[in-house]
């Protein structure tokens, strides 16, 4: 018995040779920027499963995740999610979150003229000596609150933007930096108006 093989395709260097594919998987030259959108949804079981769901399905990245009940007449939570992709892949999140049955509202926090975001961290620092002092002293740079402190370690409490967080914990590191436990990132719009 012969056996016969096909020729091989030359391979491909680059992208498909069809770039209007649907199926057209090649990075684009569209910058990566992060958004921060805020879900208002009804409160409800299995609600935060299937926004998750929605984002693990497409592979779709949520870098912080917050949730908890706003409006405890009206049943409703607050989902604050911050992800990272494209303009089209953001824009694609945000039409597909407001596509699910229990998602009242999406707000891109980000892109909003009156959008606040902050976050809370617990840092726990130990050293002796000098070390001791220059946390103390970033601490107040900071306004970061010491909550917690022993003869050989302070837990100080920072909240701001999450670059702040970074850079403190940043500097914290080589003075004795132990744990860090973030919140992850809230938010809420500016002016009179609720969002729900």
């Amino acid at each position: 018995m012969t056996r016969t093989t096909r020729p091989r395709a030359p391979a491909k260097t680059g992208g498909r040779d069809d770039p209007a594919s649907a199926y057209d998987m090649t990075p684009s030259d569209e910058g990566i920027e992060q958004r921060t959108l805020a879900c208002i949804v009804d409160n409800e079981p299995g609600v935060l499963a299937r926004v998750v769901g929605l984002f693990s399905a497409r592979g779709y990245n949520i870098e912080s995740l917050t949730v908890a009940e706003i409006d405890r007449n009206a049943h409703q939570s607050r989902i604050t999610i911050v992800t990272s992709g494209t303009n089209h892949v953001l824009e694609q999140i945000e039409q597909q979150l407001l596509r699910l049955v229990p998602v009242a509202k999406v707000i891109d926090v980000t892109n909003s003229s009156g959008g606040i975001e902050r976050e809370l961290a617990l840092v726990k620092v130990a050293g002796k000596g000098d070390a001791r002092v220059e946390s103390l002293r970033i601490s107040e740079i900071f306004r970061a609150h010491v909550i917690d402190t022993t003869n050989e370690s302070f837990i100080f409490e920072v909240t701001g933007a999450s670059q702040k967080i970074d850079q403190f914990v940043e500097l914290m590191r080589p003075l004795g930096l132990v744990e860090v436990s973030r919140t992850g990132v809230l938010s809420i719009q500016r002016g009179k108006e609720k969002a729900g």
